[in-house]
């Protein structure tokens, strides 16, 4: 008898901003190193910044205390200030592993009231796999994107 595989839905977040597109891609993009959170990276070296390359096929990594650049993955669209797609390459262990994709796609929207509707969704989560780790990966990554994603709004001056 074998077991059905359920697939993990999408994490999907849409919030408003009190700011402009340009503002609101410019922060999430060019700012990143500024909000993302200090306790979310990978490797044993602390992070003291994070970066994404402003173009197609940039990359976007995390910046460690022992000098060293660590992969989280690419920029798969760069489409400013409406869209970002970005390649999430980091395994349920929270390894870099340059043959897994899952896309963290990011859409900013113009309001008629001058603000931008954000559309956030982090898919393809099936490809974690079902391994223990990936269970458990997969069952607090929602919060953790809230977490990350409130930095972003406290960041754009929410």
């Amino acid at each position: 008898m074998s077991q059905a595989t359920i697939k993990p839905a999408a994490i999907r977040k849409t919030f408003t901003l009190r700011a402009a597109p340009e503002r609101a891609f410019q922060v999430f993009t060019a700012g990143f190193g500024g909000w993302w959170p200090r306790t979310h990276y990978v490797g044993p070296s602390p992070l003291t910044g994070a970066v994404i390359e402003p173009r197609e096929g940039g990359r976007w990594y995390g910046e460690h205390e022992d000098g060293v650049e660590r992969l989280w993955g690419d920029v798969l669209t760069w489409d400013p200030p409406r869209r970002v797609v970005l390649a999430w390459r980091l395994n349920a262990e929270f390894a870099y592993d340059p043959d897994l994709l899952t896309e963290v796609d990011v859409r900013f929207t113009a309001l008629d009231s001058g603000e931008t509707r954000v559309d956030f969704e982090h898919r393809g989560l099936e490809r974690f796999g079902d391994s223990e780790a990936a269970v458990r990966t997969l069952t607090m990554m929602d919060g953790g994107w809230d977490l990350i994603l409130g930095n972003f709004k406290t960041a754009t001056g929410e």
